[in-house]
């Protein structure tokens, strides 16, 4: 948990309570490129590499190389290796040549959100599997479900609340434990 953050709890709808669409991925999030760097080139340091992997939140080593991927407050979705896995990464990091780096269009980028999403985009990994790749044109068109507002858009604000409550519910849950 970051220093100084406060959660505050307000009551939401359930989720079977909300409306539901489905948008594109592409609708929500610009997707941009990794960058590709062997593991000869790599120069060991502080700054995260995120590479296709579903372990340690794709982080596959440290390093202090510097290229176009440097990124942060980004989720990645693996399109090679350990596919459709999804994170999100408030910290800078390098980014592989076998992922995808996402921010939402529309709204800014934000932890509670990307949380949120990175669970519909996880629920569709299974169909990337056995050779079935998630190119980036596949990842552009392929749908994932959200809760809607009354305008019919992704309700962000709901999103957001939702996932702060879980971790609100969380830490009331730890400090009861150590209590």
């Amino acid at each position: 948990m970051k220093k100084n953050k406060k959660i505050e709890y307000k009551r939401v709808p359930e989720l079977k309570d909300k409306k539901w669409k489905e948008f594109c991925i592409g609708d929500i999030y610009d997707i941009k490129s990794g960058c590709s760097l062997t593991k000869e080139n790599m120069i060991n340091g502080n700054t995260p590499f995120i590479g296709a992997s579903a372990n340690n939140n794709a982080v596959t080593n440290f390093i202090s190389n510097t290229n176009r991927s440097l990124d942060k407050n980004v989720v990645n979705i693996n399109f090679n290796g350990s596919v459709g896995e999804a994170f999100y990464h408030p910290y800078t990091a390098l980014f592989s040549g076998d992922v995808k780096r996402l921010h939402l269009k529309d709204y800014p980028d934000n932890e509670y959100i990307n949380l949120f999403i990175i669970t519909s985009i996880k629920s569709q990994k299974d169909k990337y599997s056995y050779g079935y790749k998630f190119s980036e044109k596949r990842m552009i068109r392929q749908y994932i479900k959200l809760p809607v507002n009354d305008a019919g858009n992704p309700d962000y604000e709901y999103m957001e609340q939702y996932i702060k409550n879980l971790e609100y519910n969380k830490i009331i849950e730890y400090m009861a434990y150590i209590a």
